[in-house]
């Protein structure tokens, strides 16, 4: 994998190996090698109306394949990261962090009481992802790795979150759990917005630093963690000071 940024904006363009990237980005390969070729991904802060609305398409188009409707909007607000991955053929992935604020969280919608018991401790600063939707069924671990490190580090970095929520239909439960390590709190609920069943799952932010720093680098294909896959100490180090068009290499596992 390589990283450089690209200056004007936070983005940050990912080399992956043709077999790191989910359908329909991967090339065909012969018998279920790896392709040695690498494919230029750039993941970026949505910070333009055109960009935003990128991604809602994308969202819209994957939530109305599973029945979760088709108007939903991306908030360009303040609170409100939104970053996508793209590829010469376009945005595939999109994921928004969202801040705590007056207006609060989308998962109070149905959690408040849960978030407040967190919400409600000194010096806690509570945080969301929502609006994850991929191009695929399944993305590859490095593609998820990759997007969900570039925003921790942004939410890490520049807004000092403590807590970190995730609303997801109960089937997917484990899969967060086993991949990035959260937990579920309280009952499962009706989301009234998408017409399913929802269950919050949380996870503390200094856990997630601790399992970066554990395991980011270390990279094992029968992982079921995300974290071997994460970017190594001097990778995060050099995307988070963003030295414009700074080059670096990895060498993939």
């Amino acid at each position: 994998m390589s990283v450089h940024w690209v200056s004007g904006s936070f983005a940050v363009d990912i080399g992956l190996r043709s077999c790191d990237l989910s359908v329909p980005l991967r090339p065909a390969t012969t018998q279920g090698s790896c392709a040695t070729g690498f494919k230029t991904v750039t993941v970026r802060l949505a910070e333009t109306d055109d960009q935003r609305n990128s991604a809602r398409m994308l969202v819209n188009r994957r939530y109305a394949w599973r029945g979760y409707g088709d108007q939903h909007q991306i908030p360009a607000q303040s609170s409100h990261m939104t970053f996508t991955a793209s590829s010469d053929d376009g945005v595939f992935g999109t994921i928004t962090l969202g801040v705590d604020s007056p207006a609060g969280l989308a998962a109070d919608d149905i959690f408040k009481g849960e978030i407040d018991n967190f919400r409600n401790v000194p010096g806690a600063r509570v945080c969301e992802l929502t609006k994850l939707a991929f191009d695929a069924d399944m993305p590859s671990k490095p593609m998820l790795a990759a997007l969900f490190h570039i925003v921790f580090i942004y939410g890490y970095n520049e807004h000092r979150c403590t807590d970190l929520f995730i609303e997801v239909n109960p089937r997917h439960r484990r899969f967060y759990q086993a991949m990035l390590g959260f937990k579920p709190v309280g009952e499962v609920k009706t989301n009234q917005s998408v017409g399913a069943p929802a269950v919050l799952m949380w996870l503390k932010v200094d856990d997630i630093r601790k399992a970066i720093d554990a395991h980011a680098g270390h990279r094992q294909e029968n992982s079921r963690s995300l974290y071997p896959f994460f970017f190594s100490e001097k990778e995060e180090q050099r995307i988070f000071t963003r030295p414009a068009l700074a080059t670096m290499d990895r060498v993939a596992a």
